[in-house]
């Protein structure tokens, strides 16, 4: 006969469970760690989450997360503002910018585009990187979008229809992809940054 839990503790757990990287026994370890520490681990959690949820935000032109309506990226005028990297996400663009391979800018995509879980490309933002980049291209003479989607099958899929959208959209743009030093199936948060160095120093037309 095994143990019941509790019904909230059981919520937490099944709350804890949809994060990414949880399974049932990490969940049940994390949720059990919270409830024994006194409150103190639990309430500086709450307090992290609420403050988060106050106060980030989705940057205005790239939409990474950021405590401003312009993320610092964007707002460094250092940057090469004529090349535009899109990647999945804020793990990929952290990981792409600590390779120190990439001057430019970045759009961070909502995830990739997978129809079966309802994300089409509205859900993870490409209207707004597609229809922002006319003006890119008037005010930062962007001439370079590079495609950072993962070679997964969604990845895969993700860059095929973002290319043919800008090509429509901007012709003048040159539409790059990183190489496929990237191993295939792997996301890059999860790639080393010397693989990334050089898949974007050898990127390649699409």
């Amino acid at each position: 006969m095994s143990i019941e839990l509790a019904a909230p503790i059981e919520g937490l757990v099944n709350a804890l469970k949809r994060l990414p990287g949880l399974g049932p026994r990490s969940a049940q370890r994390v949720a059990f760690y919270l409830l024994q520490n006194n409150d103190a681990a639990l309430l500086g959690l709450l307090d992290a989450l609420e403050t988060a949820r106050k106060s980030v935000r989705r940057c205005e032109l790239c939409h990474t997360l950021s405590d401003s309506s312009v993320c610092s990226v964007c707002a460094d005028e250092q940057r090469n503002r004529t090349m535009l990297c899109v990647v999945e996400s804020v793990a990929d663009q952290m990981a792409l910018d600590a390779s120190l391979s990439w001057p430019g800018l970045y759009f961070v995509l909502s995830g990739r585009l997978n129809p079966i879980e309802g994300q089409g490309p509205n859900e993870i933002g490409m209207d707004h990187l597609l229809g922002d980049l006319p003006r890119r291209v008037e005010t930062d003479r962007l001439d370079e979008v590079v495609i950072a989607t993962s070679y997964t099958p969604e990845g895969d899929a993700t860059a095929y229809y973002l290319i043919e959208k800008i090509r429509e959209k901007c012709p003048s743009i040159h539409v790059t992809r990183l190489a496929r030093g990237l191993p295939t199936g792997i996301e890059i948060e999860y790639t080393d940054l010397n693989t990334i160095a050089n898949a974007v120093f050898s990127r390649k037309d699409v």
